[in-house]
């Protein structure tokens, strides 16, 4: 295993020169929020995560969360130690609102955060980044007194939150679900059902859990229209803000999952536990929106993050395993210096910097469209927050599955081995395209909803702000002539492909969903290509940091090598849904049964 790096260097570049972060920091509300505050913040939370998170990944994944006979979760080693730790330092109340004791940064800066801290352990880093999404809820959606009385502690890490929402029979389907919620004499509710998959569902790291739970009342209507949302703690609390009797919900059961062993996914069952309604009844879809909003942008960000744990790992085996000889050599060489390592390298690296790159864009423009002073720019900001969080979701997490499964090929058979530690960031960021909405519901909200959004008009005025970067790329030089051609056609494939759906989704919407996948992989590409040409013309008569001078080679490799992948995909975006359905059920199995035969 190796030492975990905080890439905080990346970090700093990519908001100083590629997002726009000095234009975030002057935003209301964010004065205190300077350029060089932010990169001290993040030098020290670089440094806390490589000291006390860091080293608790291992024991996560070898020990895994347990459930104990008397029916509490205790967390692997170390876990409880560093989230005490992780509170009393106060890093993830950075990004929250003042009024609640939290520091009033942007959400860019907290995403920032949130990426150091998964990258040093995935499984530890779910609990902050589930607390958030519950406060973001509340935040929006909370009564004054329930903000009072909930809010503060979740702020500073006290108190945890979770998202209560699947249940055995209802997963993507959230409007099948069956949690009753009745209402009492007092105004409370009884909360009575089971839910599954719940990410710290319960644990020892926090006194007090915050579950946010979607519930239905007996005479609400039908699907989705008829959930709503309740707070239900762990613990009731009494007048004077102490914890008092434990409340009705009980973990049933850990499951056992393929990675993230260290994060305890519990089944919890409600008995008719006390439960707190948020807003009014039958609006709990709009409130799970908000929290899945935040949590589909912290996800994607996870495949870049558990990527970035991966690729130094794998770098450093490069670097040590002695392996044959390359051509020229007179001795045996470092599997490095063999050109296919060096392209599974700079595979990963280009695609993780075009991923944080993505990121923190998509943060910034979260920010804008909540603290800009013009109605106009925030309405635009948050078009464009929309059109980019399942881009980043879906392909941050697809690219986490592939730069992963990278770092496990370089290290060869030994990376097939459990002790080198390669396979498990492999385990762990599967989950990620799962989270939060499948990829294939990502690339479905991105053609169904974000697409139409003005008939198509916000989607293409984005593509032509990309285009805007063609002249600085002209007046660049030769160095930049690749970065420039390749940019060119692939805008050019995203326009054509774009306007392809647009014709198309009104009068055949299958047609649409069926290359929805790769229509989204193409976004993910192009965008991702402009971001790295952005960086690349930014890091010119920069001194060099040992930042800047990689910036050029990263974003002619990612054009030239990576980037055409796009014009590939515009059959499977077009081709319609006509094959998808031309075999039934019975014929994909006839057809298996016959190769079984063959």
């Amino acid at each position: 295993m190796s030492e975990f790096r905080p890439p905080v260097a990346d970090l700093t570049y990519a908001l100083k020169h590629v997002v726009g972060y000095d234009d975030v920091a002057q935003l209301p509300g964010f004065e205190h929020a300077d350029f060089d505050t932010v990169a001290e913040i993040l030098d020290e939370v670089g440094t806390f995560m490589a000291e006390l998170v860091a080293p608790t990944n291992r024991a996560g994944d070898l020990e895994g969360a347990r459930l104990n006979p008397d029916g509490t979760v205790t967390t692997p080693t170390g876990f409880k130690e560093a989230y005490a730790a992780y509170v009393d330092a106060g890093w993830g109340s950075v990004p929250l609102p003042e009024e609640y004791g939290g520091g009033g940064f942007p959400r860019s800066i907290g995403l920032a955060i949130q990426e150091l801290t998964t990258t040093a352990n995935m499984a530890f880093a779910l609990a902050p980044l589930l607390t958030q999404g519950a406060i973001e809820a509340l935040l929006n959606y909370g009564s004054d007194e329930q903000k009072q009385a909930w809010l503060p502690k979740m702020v500073t890490g006290e108190w945890a939150g979770t998202m209560n929402l699947t249940e055995p029979h209802a997963g993507s389907d959230v409007g099948a679900l069956t949690t009753k919620a009745v209402k009492r004499a007092d105004g409370t509710y009884g909360i009575t059902g089971q839910k599954i998959f719940i990410t710290f569902g319960d644990h020892d790291l926090s006194e007090q859990i915050v579950h946010l739970v979607l519930a239905r009342t007996p005479d609400a209507p039908a699907g989705t229209k008829g959930i709503s949302c309740f707070i239900v703690p762990k613990y009731l609390v009494n007048e004077d803000g102490s914890l008092g009797e434990r409340n009705g919900v009980h973990t049933v059961g850990v499951e056992h999952k393929m990675g993230i062993h260290g994060s305890p996914t519990c089944v919890l069952s409600y008995e008719d536990a006390t439960g707190y309604l948020i807003g009014d009844e039958n609006i709990g879809m709009r409130i799970m929106f908000v929290m899945m909003n935040s949590a589909r942008l912290s996800v994607g960000m996870q495949g870049l993050a558990v990527s970035e744990r991966a690729y130094q790992q794998s770098l450093d085996y490069a670097r040590e395993r002695i392996q044959g000889r390359t051509i020229g050599a007179t001795e045996d060489s470092p599997i490095i210096d063999f050109p296919d390592v060096r392209r599974m390298l700079m595979t990963q690296k280009s695609y993780i910097a075009a991923l944080r790159r993505m990121m923190l864009l998509n943060a910034a423009h979260v920010d804008r469209s909540t603290h800009h002073p013009d109605a106009a720019t925030r309405a635009r900001a948050d078009e464009i927050v929309g059109l980019l969080t399942p881009i980043c979701k879906a392909f941050g997490t697809d690219l986490g599955n592939e730069l992963t499964s990278l770092a496990l090929q370089i290290h060869g058979g030994m990376g097939f081995i459990e002790e080198t530690g390669a396979a498990q960031h492999y385990r762990d960021v599967r989950i990620a395209a799962i989270y939060e909405g499948t990829n294939g519901i990502q690339a479905a909200d991105l053609v169904g909803r974000k697409l139409p959004v003005r008939d198509g008009a916000s989607a293409l005025e984005f593509i032509a702000s990309m285009r805007e970067l063609d002249g600085e790329l002209a007046a660049a030089g030769e160095e930049f002539a690749s970065i420039r051609a390749q940019l060119r056609a692939q805008l050019d494939t995203l326009e054509q492909t774009t306007a392809w759906m647009l014709r198309t989704g009104a009068s055949d919407p299958n047609a649409v969903l069926a290359g929805s996948s790769p229509y989204l992989r193409i976004w993910g590409l192009v965008v991702g290509g402009w971001l790295m040409a952005k960086s690349a013309l930014a890091a010119r008569g920069l001194e060099d940091d040992g930042i800047a001078e990689a910036q050029l080679p990263l974003a002619r490799f990612y054009a030239e090598q990576l980037l055409p992948q796009a014009a590939g995909l515009i059959g499977a975006a077009t081709a319609g849904s006509r094959d998808l359905f031309a075999l039934d059920a019975d014929a994909l199995a006839d057809a298996a049964r016959r190769e079984a035969r063959v």
